[in-house]
């Protein structure tokens, strides 16, 4: 024993405890540090231990593949049916949504498209019709915004009742992802429009040649013809090669699969701003053209069928305004009787998802959680109660009122109307 140890030693007799020996120190200092650290001390001095096929430090990785793969354990995943996915938000982190879990809507099934013979058509009046490449769209400059993409049926189905489960099956027909792509405005100057032009007619190439009418001066400001999403290719169901991204605007009026523009002077009047993706109102007209998705928000944690225990909760959600930028995000602990703000988490960006949190101890009694979204331009996202009385509950589309979510004293998370 060296000087050091018998010092100890006797320091410690001294103290009333048990003298520790040099190898009964190393043997519990190993067992405290667990296996990792056996590798470390010399075999001579340790005990046999068995090996630990489990153990990752004991066996060698996988080399890297040519795509990459998701971790083991990891099963987020969109729920599906013919038409549609929607996106688990319960399960997401920040604002960006994986490619993969993107949500998807198509009207008559995903189309197989070669993109060295798709061309994108743009004639009507211009004095000088195109027919571009996807090689020629490529070689214009380019523009990268984050935004976020909503279907103007997410959240549709609760304007007759307290009808999704979970935030996934409320509100996952929405998206953000990194997009890519050429300003309309730089090709339509190719074409040089006439001045009479007023509307454009956008149409893919999907079997159902999805077609929407679009004011020509409102998408000339920011609209772009994308070809990537988050760093990559479009993906097919996103559509691949090419589709129109309108900043804000209902996720119908960013056609997919584009093959078409055409100039003219009026709406086109087609069966997809006719017969569907108009808002019926209570004296039975419609009101149709309605591009802009209001400012909204939801709380994904806790949300419906979770189930949380008292104590410290960080409330998380996101918030976003087809108007511009999400100002403030409020949150209610007492069903809307009472309101505080949350934290916005940037980046806060233009027509993008935005998260915020807000830090919760709940007492275990139950309760009601919501959140309220103010964007930039003053509007307040509106209570259920206002949403009905202006708008009546005949619609299907641009939902955008307070979600509340019921915190019952066993902690169950339940989707609740008030």
């Amino acid at each position: 024993m060296s000087q050091y140890d018998e010092e100890k030693a006797v320091s410690s007799e001294r103290d009333g405890e048990k003298p520790v020996g040099r190898r009964t120190w190393l043997a519990s200092a190993v067992s405290a540090m667990g296996v990792t650290a056996v590798g470390l001390i010399a075999p001579s001095i340790l005990p046999a231990v068995e090996q630990d096929h489990t153990d990752p430090t004991r066996v060698p990785g996988r080399i890297p593949s040519p795509y990459g793969t998701r971790a083991l354990g990891e099963t987020a995943q969109r729920l599906t049916t013919a038409t549609h996915s929607l996106t688990p938000h319960q399960s997401l982190h920040g604002i960006i949504t994986p490619s993969a879990l993107h949500f998807e809507r198509h009207h008559n099934g995903v189309p197989a498209i070669d993109p060295n013979r798709h061309r994108l058509l743009i004639h009507g009046l211009v004095d000088r019709p195109l027919s571009l490449s996807m090689h020629d769209l490529t070689r214009f400059p380019s523009v990268t915004r984050t935004l976020f993409i909503e279907c103007s049926g997410n959240s549709g189905k609760e304007w007759k009742g307290p009808t999704g489960k979970t935030v996934q099956e409320t509100h996952g027909l929405m998206s953000t992802s990194e997009w890519t792509g050429v300003p309309l405005a730089t090709v339509l100057a190719e074409a040089n429009v006439k001045p009479e032009a007023a509307w454009v007619l956008a149409e893919g190439s999907d079997a159902a040649a999805m077609t929407r009418s679009l004011p020509l001066a409102e998408v000339l400001k920011d609209a772009f013809l994308c070809y990537a999403q988050n760093g990559e290719a479009l993906r097919p169901e996103q559509g691949y090669p090419l589709r129109l991204v309108i900043p804000g605007w209902e996720g119908n009026t960013c056609i997919k699969w584009l093959r078409r523009l055409k100039l003219g002077t009026a709406p086109f009047m087609t069966r997809e701003e006719t017969s569907r993706y108009t808002d019926l109102m209570p004296d039975g007209t419609a009101r149709q053209f309605t591009f802009v998705m209001e400012a909204k928000s939801v709380i994904t944690s806790p949300s419906g069928s979770q189930r949380i225990e008292p104590g410290f909760i960080e409330i998380r959600g996101l918030a976003w305004s087809g108007r511009g930028l999400v100002k403030t995000v409020e949150v209610s602990l007492d069903g809307g009787r009472t309101w505080r703000p949350a934290h916005i988490q940037g980046p806060v960006l233009p027509q993008c998802h935005t998260r915020f949190r807000f830090g919760w101890q709940w007492n275990g009694e139950d309760t009601i959680l919501q959140s309220r979204c103010i964007d930039d331009s003053g509007y307040v996202q509106p209570a259920r109660a206002a949403l009905v009385a202006a708008r009546g509950v005949h619609s299907s589309y641009h939902y955008n009122a307070i979600q509340s979510w019921k915190v019952a004293a066993d902690g169950e998370v339940t989707n609740v109307q008030i």
